[in-house]
């Protein structure tokens, strides 16, 4: 028998996921990234936040037109299904099931546990580390299994923590840069490297991705939020807004606390310590791990419900368990439990790949990046049915879907062109292949086949 989860959650927490889910733990470790592959050009990096940001706005608009329409189990599923049929919608959930959602949540559980441990001289690679990640990972399944409320709670109270160290150093920052002089250098400073323009703009807008990235799994909650038409298409507004503000003012606050040298050789916390002192640089250090660790919460109140949706419709292995509801908490626990599985597997996979040596040979590919454009690249479809609906209006039918497909588009394009084409040049000049991009797309197909062996036509 159907099981329909308690409406629990409003306006604040959805606005809280959408924009907890997303700041609060790729910023911090991508800000560097983004310098080194832009060979320190400050400016590019601003430019690339701007395009990460302008894409995300435009597909979360988009999103928000089809949260007025429609509202059932698993938001983005939704979509596909009203869009383009059930098929589509159970390949998209599978997707998300199987890969998205537990691979992003993996790689924010190490980010966790690396913040954690550099309080204590920990490597980011090391034994501790990787053992405190997957107590996170656990702690915050069994948290979201039992006590879904205080999950709830917790990503709302965690969100506003995490804006204390982002906005102290916006503010702070820009004025102490601005004082110094620093801001106006690290932005007339001269590329230190011999990254091209081109290389180097496509490579970090792909690296902010995961920075942007959850917003749309704060869809997954819509069976449990109350006026869902109303609250999550405004969520998603308010959300997005918020979140470009936040990173573009951050982002300028480290270019006014640190040279770009020194940031991209010793990270954002030394920025914080150069501004606030050890004492408070590392108290707010503490801060970040908490906003992680709200972001990891937000991954896995997502991550818990994502064979659940499949299951609802009656689809995928075994419906009938992972569709069950607890009387007791009213949460889906096979399904839960069943995600942090793979959030372990996926986690393993991080480490082997990304942190490691390469453990799997050709088929090494960042799933921190790649992960996430995948996903842009199978929003076009629906937004190609935008087209098709008679019921919206002249500009939400044609403008607001035009502006979301080449959004998709210019992502995926940068995506080929840093894993793929630019990986693939430096490989050849050492003897080697690679082509990450490519290989990630086989490993996509085997799970997508392994799910058409799932898949129950009716």
């Amino acid at each position: 028998m159907e099981q329909q989860m308690e409406k629990r959650y409003g306006l604040p927490t959805a606005i809280c996921m959408v924009v907890g889910i997303v700041i609060g733990s790729g910023i911090f470790f991508k800000t560097e990234a983004v310098l080194q592959v832009t060979g320190g050009n400050a400016l590019t990096g601003v430019l690339s936040l701007l395009i990460m940001g302008i894409i995300m706005f435009f597909c979360a608009y988009a999103f928000s037109v089809l949260a007025q329409k429609y509202n059932k189990v698993n938001g983005l599923v939704d979509y596909a299904e009203a869009t383009c049929g059930p098929k589509y919608a159970y390949y998209l959930g599978w997707y998300m099931t199987m890969i998205y959602t537990p691979a992003i949540t993996s790689v924010l559980c190490w980010v966790s546990a690396m913040y954690f441990m550099a309080l204590f001289g920990f490597g980011s690679t090391s034994g501790e580390t990787m053992v405190l990640a997957g107590f996170f990972l656990i702690g915050d399944a069994l948290l979201n299994a039992v006590a879904p409320r205080i999950a709830g709670k917790l990503q709302v109270s965690t969100t506003v923590i995490k804006m204390i160290p982002l906005v102290l150093m916006a503010v702070i920052g820009i004025g102490a840069g601005m004082a110094s002089g620093q801001l106006a250098h690290n932005f007339q400073l001269a590329s230190i490297s011999d990254v091209s323009t081109i290389g180097g703009l496509t490579a970090s807008v792909v690296s902010l991705a995961f920075a942007f990235e959850g917003w749309i799994l704060a869809t997954s909650i819509n069976a449990e939020l109350k006026d869902a038409k109303k609250n999550l298409p405004r969520a998603l507004i308010i959300g997005a807004v918020i979140i470009v503000a936040v990173y573009v003012f951050y982002y300028l606050g480290i270019c006014g606390a640190i040279s770009v040298e020194e940031l991209m050789q010793s990270g954002s916390t030394q920025a914080f310590k150069n501004i606030f002192g050890d004492f408070f640089g590392t108290l707010l250090s503490v801060f970040i791990v908490i906003s992680c660790l709200g972001t990891v919460n937000g991954l896995m109140m997502a991550n818990a419900r994502s064979m659940y949706s499949i299951a609802m419709r009656g689809n995928g292995p075994k419906p009938a368990l992972f569709a069950r509801v607890d009387e007791t908490t009213n949460m889906p626990i096979n399904s839960t439990f069943f995600g942090a599985f793979l959030v372990m597997i996926w986690l393993l996979y991080f480490f082997g790949a990304n942190l490691s040596s390469g453990w799997f040979g050709l088929f090494n590919f960042d799933s921190s990046e790649l992960v996430i454009v995948a996903l842009y690249a199978m929003y076009i479809p629906i937004f190609l049915k935008m087209y098709q609906d008679k019921e919206l209006s002249g500009f939400k039918r044609t403008m607001v879907p035009t502006l979301a497909i080449f959004s998709c588009l210019f992502l995926v394009g940068c995506a080929v062109y840093s894993h793929g084409i630019v990986k693939y040049q430096a490989a050849a000049a050492n003897g080697e292949f690679a082509f990450p991009v490519l290989f990630f797309c086989i490993v996509t197909a085997v799970v997508l086949f392994i799910g058409k062996l799932c898949y129950n036509s009716k």
